[in-house]
């Protein structure tokens, strides 16, 4: 159970990490850039960063139901439901603003696009807020067996 514990931290802290990243760091300086590269950066950086935060989501929220399934702490399934669900967010709620943005090619990027990307922001910081819930949730259960 210790492994499947510590791979469920590990795995909602670097999706915690990389989604704070893009929320502190990386979305606000693209948004320092005009238009075209602006849309140009987002388009590149979401290709790359898709299937990272994905796999993370998925590697530690299962590994964090395999510790509750394990433990039976309550902690572990909640931790993993929050973590897991960063996917019904992005499909339903952020999944609509990204095809939109993928449709742009970047030499037609404009107030159009500047205005999604800042809508797209504002939903990624949900990403990077549940990415924490279930860190915190999944050191304090790691904390409390101990």
């Amino acid at each position: 159970m210790t492994m499947l514990a510590l791979t469920a931290l590990i795995c909602a802290a670097l999706f915690t990490g990389a989604a704070g990243y893009i929320t502190f760091v990386e979305h606000p300086a693209r948004l320092q850039l005009e238009n075209e590269p602006l849309l140009a950066q987002w388009q590149l950086s979401y290709n790359k960063a898709l299937p990272i935060q994905s796999g993370l989501a998925i590697v530690g929220g299962v590994c964090g139901l395999a510790a509750w399934y394990l433990s039976g702490e309550w902690l572990w399934v909640v931790g993993s439901v929050t973590l897991l669900g960063n996917w019904p967010f992005t499909l339903l709620a952020i999944m609509p603003t990204n095809n939109r943005l993928k449709a742009i090619r970047p030499d037609q990027a404009g107030q159009e696009s500047r205005e999604l990307l800042l809508a797209w922001g504002k939903l990624h910081n949900v990403r990077s807020a549940l990415g924490l819930a279930s860190m915190l949730l999944f050191a304090w259960s790691l904390a409390t067996a101990a």
